[in-house]
């Protein structure tokens, strides 16, 4: 709260300053600390259920009697039907005076299921939308669901191995995609029942899913088109390879598992654990000498494909060794000797073929580029590449050839999918040219044009776009879009480049060949490439595809470009960069304008969410609360090891002794977007979520006081009189402050902000002081008494209209049960519900006559005229005091009480100049760590809270 001086800037004296600033306060106080000496205790959650019978779609009866406390069961009852079958979520409904506001969901895997960091995307992007909505834009937030190759073809074969003993080869590939679609017209919307439960207001009746016909023909112009330009070419280059799924796989589904030492990890396939984590060394014969080098690698296997050895430059022990050849130990192949700048000294092996930073050197020299594994991860003789890695060091021991095994920290690349190691795999594939359009993503940044929010996501955009290689797009599978490639076989011919066409149908593509090759249509075989296209190209033009393109259309023509995209950080080169640069190439046109990037949801420890774990959490479990037993349950139905499982039960019966408590809905969207500060990861404690959900109950509880208050028979004025008091000014001053405050923080994407100035408004000053301290003013029977208690109840009807409507787009549920039930300012033309009713300005609570009372340096200053009325303030203050006083005479002693609370003000200032001093240090930010950073600044905040004057 602000300091009551502020209020007081045309009193006499120092002396009467000091007096009407602790005569303030204990007004404020001195109802609050006599009602918290007798505070009950904290009672249990209660559950009560919204039983009358309402047809999905009909509103919810709002006539009969509130609970005595806040349920989320209750209150969360019928309300999403309603809102949907009126189409308040829809762009269509209402007038467009101020625009257009449209943002796309990041589309959920069809096979997936929503954990907290999922919800923390569209408590932000929903409450999001609801604002802008609410300030009258035509607004589309549109839904959609990704198919997600990779991630639905393994669950799919999961199935069938488990319920029919088949693989997806015993049924054949038309069979096996009509065996995929059927599972996901069964089980594929999970995913949108988790949303339209936290509270998404998407129109529902523009979701698009990746593959229906509608995306499917985009993807098959862009892949054409950028084919035909030459942007998409094919080549072969070593990639992602999983052995378990047969396929290349993206770097993002690329888990990197890091070891500081020795370590058996299992392997699909393997009976036994793999060791990794060591380096092996050993040496290879000079060509006519006796001499030797020796060299070191974490993966002996691979030496069956060196075809050169490297030595540094500045490495005086291998100076004369340059030109010459070494001798591969199992065959007679010869490898030459050259110079390499590297960062370490010594000798090193190249193997081309299978690591990564090899193919580029081998490139570079013109090596051979001999492959060793098949598609299985078997070497030519059948043998298991682990099984070799084995054979390989007994046999280098044979020879003599081997020289040690130590341990050696290092990062082992573990497919996501099928937990599989990843193999770098030559194989020709089609891949997008990204030098052009990495350069515009980074240009039209640059300039301006693109906004990324927070900016410290910048030099990460900068160096990806400034540095970008080309993109694979070719993934091994059955399910997804299939690549509109056609390998031409008239004639003699090589296997890539020239002798393959695309074309949107396969006499198209035939046409194109006979005419590339001047021969008659007749002439012409074509065979499709079994390949179907990266889930990330379909992605790529989400923005516009879901809207038609190429055809034009008018939701292509109003809604794009966009106004917004909001994600994790995670995926900003992966989804965000390749819309930027997909949208560019083929629309002309930035897909939005702004990239807001939230941080990473942990748990309360602040690790990493993992399921391995057990500290992956469900949204609606803790919407609806789930006992330790179903926690443990919902382990043993996962595909987690025996052992993790147990580890996993240890972590949550530390976490939830006693399982996860009923939050709601509104108390978890309200705890996300509390927690989002921009550039940090949130480390969600799920207790604190349950904190949220007691502020509902303090909420419910102070609005159904104040309706009593106002009485049935109460009708609103269309505006404040101007006659208010000063307990009156000062509550509307703090809500004027409050809508600024949400205004300015919705504007920056700053939700701490909006949160934190909500929950300050109704917690400490609305209830905890303005409600008190008018009881008296309120329960007066003379005529003037009478008259400010009609002035006081219309400011508490203001201040409670107004407040839920700064609430609503965070707490959409509550607000609008409690809205539903108060009298409307405009009854003829008023919204139906709060959720189309216009967001809260700060015109409506701070006419002139309080101008003077606003927060300093937020709204324009005072004019002379106002300080006329601070000659009143003093007796206004003494007034206010004495009848607040007159209903508890003979139980304080005011001058005992004035100094107690002056020492407490004084012992609040020093611990928070205390903790303030902490903070500014200057390795502060670096050597504290970020949870304790977290709680330093909530102490301040709590205690600047207090400071009431």
């Amino acid at each position: 709260m602000i300091p009551a001086s502020y209020y007081l800037i045309n009193t006499d004296t120092k002396r009467e300053r000091q007096t009407a600033e602790l005569a303030i306060m204990y007004c404020c106080n001195f109802c609050l600390l006599q009602q918290k000496k007798a505070k009950p205790e904290k009672k249990e959650l209660g559950v009560v259920t919204y039983n009358i019978p309402t047809p999905p779609g009909e509103k919810k009866d709002v006539l009969s009697p509130l609970p005595d406390s806040y349920s989320p069961q209750f209150v969360e009852a019928s309300w999403y039907s309603w809102w949907e079958k009126q189409g308040f979520f829809k762009p269509e409904y209402g007038p467009n005076p101020c625009g257009v506001f449209m943002m796309c969901i990041p589309p959920p895997n069809v096979t997936g299921s929503l954990q907290l960091g999922h919800a923390l995307t569209n408590a932000i992007q929903d409450c999001l939308t609801r604002w802008h909505r609410m300030r009258g834009e035509t607004t589309l937030w549109n839904p959609g669901c990704d198919h997600a190759g990779i991630a639905t073809q393994v669950v799919v074969e999961k199935k069938l191995m488990k319920e029919r003993k088949m693989s997806r080869h015993d049924l054949g590939r038309e069979n096996f995609i009509q065996e995929v679609w059927k599972w996901k017209n069964e089980k594929g919307d999970r995913i949108y029942h988790q949303l339209k439960k936290l509270g998404s207001s998407l129109d529902w009746d523009r979701a698009c899913f990746t593959m229906d016909d509608k995306l499917s023909f985009a993807v098959q112009e862009a892949f054409i088109r950028m084919h035909e330009e030459g942007v998409i070419y094919r080549s072969k280059r070593l990639v992602n390879w999983s052995c378990t799924l047969n396929s290349a796989i993206s770097d993002i589904e690329v888990d990197k598992k890091e070891l500081t030492g020795r370590a058996l990890l299992p392997v699909p396939g393997y009976n036994e654990k793999v060791e990794f984590g060591v380096l092996v060394s050993f040496s290879y014969k000079v060509e006519g000498s006796d001499e030797e080098v020796v060299v070191a690698t974490t993966r002996i296997e691979t030496m069956l494909g060196d075809t050169a050895v490297a030595v540094h430059p500045n490495d005086s022990r291998y100076q004369h060794l340059k030109g010459k050849m070494v001798v591969h130990p199992f065959c007679d192949r010869k490898m030459p000797i050259f110079t390499v700048q590297c960062r370490c000294t010594g000798a090193v092996k190249i193997t081309p073929a299978h690591d990564h930073n090899d193919y580029e050197v081998g490139e570079r020299h013109k090596l051979p580029f001999i492959n060793i594994l098949d598609e299985n991860g078997l070497l030519i003789n059948g043998m298991k590449r682990f099984e070799a890695r084995k054979a390989v060091l007994q046999a280098l021991k044979d020879l003599g050839q081997f020289k040690e095994v130590k341990d050696n920290p290092m990062v082992v690349p573990v497919c996501s999918r099928s937990k599989d190691i990843v193999e770098p795999l030559l194989k020709p594939q089609w891949y997008v040219d990204c030098r052009e359009m990495g350069k515009q993503a980074a240009d039209v940044v640059r300039n301006g044009e693109l906004k990324i929010i927070p900016d410290h996501h910048l030099k990460t955009w900068f160096n990806w776009m400034d540095n970008i290689r080309d993109w694979c797009i070719s993934r091994q599978l059955w399910w997804g879009h299939r690549i509109p490639a056609y390998f031409v076989t008239h004639a003699v011919c090589d296997v890539d480049g020239h002798y393959w066409v695309s074309g949107r149908s396969q006499e198209e593509a035939r046409e194109k060949a006979a005419k590339r090759f001047n021969v008659t249509a007749d002439k012409i075989y074509l065979r499709q490439d079994e390949d179907v296209l990266d889930t990330w190209f379909s992605s790529g033009i989400f923005p516009f595809s879901i809207f038609g393109w190429p055809n034009e259309s008018e939701d292509l023509r109003v809604f794009y470009p966009g106004t917004l995209l909001e994600t994790g950080h995670d995926i900003l080169f992966f989804w965000v960069a390749r819309m930027v640069m997909m949208g560019l190439k083929l629309t002309g046109n930035l897909p939005f304008k702004e990239v807001y990037l939230h941080a990473v949801v942990r748990d309360a420890h602040g690790r990493k969410m993992s399921k391995s774990l057990g500290n992956v959490i469900d949204p609606l479990d803790v919407i609806t609360g789930i006992s330790l037993e179903g926690l443990y349950a919902l382990l043993m139905e996962s595909n987690l090891d025996p052992l993790e499982i147990e580890k996993a039960k240890q972590g949550q019966k530390s976490d939830y002794p006693s399982g996860i408590p009923e939050c709601g809905t509104d108390a978890l969207r309200f705890a996300l977007c509390a927690y989002t500060s921009q550039g940090r990861d949130i480390n969600l404690d799920v207790n604190r979520i349950l904190g949220y959900r007691h502020f509902c109950n303090k909420l419910w509880n102070a609005v159904k006081f104040a309706m009593r208050t106002l009485g049935e028979g109460f009708v609103p004025w269309v505006k404040l009189c101007g006659s208010e008091s000063v307990s009156d000014r000062w509550i509307l001053s703090r809500l004027s402050a409050a809508v600024a405050l949400c205004d300015s923080g919705f504007q920056a994407y700053d939700f701490p902000t909006v949160t934190t100035a909500i929950y300050n408004f109704w917690l400490y000053e609305l209830c905890d002081v303005y409600l008190e301290s008018v009881k008296p003013v309120l329960s007066r029977t003379d005529s003037e008494g009478q008259k400010q208690a009609d002035i006081c109840r219309q400011t508490l009807y203001t201040c409670l209209e107004v407040g839920l409507r700064l609430l609503s787009p965070l707490m959409p549920f509550v607000t609008e049960e409690l809205f539903q039930r108060l009298p409307r300012r405009h009854a003829q033309d008023s919204p139906p519900s709060i959720c189309v009713t216009p967001y809260p300005e700060t015109s409506e609570v701070t006419p002139n006559h309080l101008v003077w009372l606003c927060v300093k340096n937020s709204f324009p200053p005072p004019t002379a005229s106002h300080f006329n009325e601070c000659n009143e303030l003093s007796v206004s203050v003494n007034m206010l005091v004495s009848k607040s006083f007159s209903a508890n005479q003979g139980l304080i002693d005011l001058e005992k009480e004035v100094t107690k609370l002056t020492a407490k003000k004084g012992e609040l200032e020093k611990q928070m100049e205390k903790m303030k001093e902490k903070m500014a240090k200057n390795d502060y930010m670096e050597k504290v760590p970020v949870k304790v950073q977290e709680a330093d600044a909530e102490k301040v905040s709590r205690m600047e809270g207090k400071q009431f004057v």
